[in-house]
């Protein structure tokens, strides 16, 4: 077990460690407040709620760091038995191919193996977690940008 587990976590390969937020900061007791109430039972349509007297682009941070690091744990262990050769084509289900396209390198949709997609996706989607002017660290100094884009989606 220990084995296994040390090929999944070591260094060399695409496992990510988790993005953590400060504790003392008002994103830390959002992101606490949020894991006790999953753990907790609740109606999930509470747990999502947006809490009396916060902001609620802080607490979209929270949920969208929380979730890239949920997705990142199963990237990291998938990626490990997911080959050019076993994965060739980035799909969901014999009906849907996904294609990267990103503008600067791959400027068509592009055709890749899904750990490589998977990769650029990863990589992307921190790039845009660590960018301080869609999610700045300290709080509530999100730009309009952010809740624009947070009501799209």
């Amino acid at each position: 077990m220990a084995q296994c587990l040390g090929q999944v976590f070591s260094k060399d390969k695409t496992f990510r460690p988790r993005k953590r937020f400060e504790p003392g900061t008002q994103r830390f007791e959002l992101y606490k407040r949020a894991q006790a109430s999953l753990k907790s039972g609740l109606d999930l349509r509470k747990v999502v709620q947006l809490p009396d007297g916060e902001n609620i682009n802080d607490w979209i941070a929270v949920h969208v760091v929380d979730f890239f690091n949920r997705i990142n744990l199963i990237y990291g262990t998938m990626s490990e038995f997911c080959t050019e050769k076993s994965c060739p084509i980035m799909s969901g289900g014999p009906r849907y191919e996904y294609r990267w396209q990103d503008g600067d390198q791959y400027k068509r949709p592009t055709k890749l193996p899904a750990l490589m997609y998977m990769n650029l996706l990863m990589n992307w989607i921190e790039s845009l977690i660590n960018n301080e002017h869609i999610f700045p660290t300290r709080e509530s100094l999100f730009l309009r940008t952010f809740s624009r884009c947070a009501k799209r989606y």
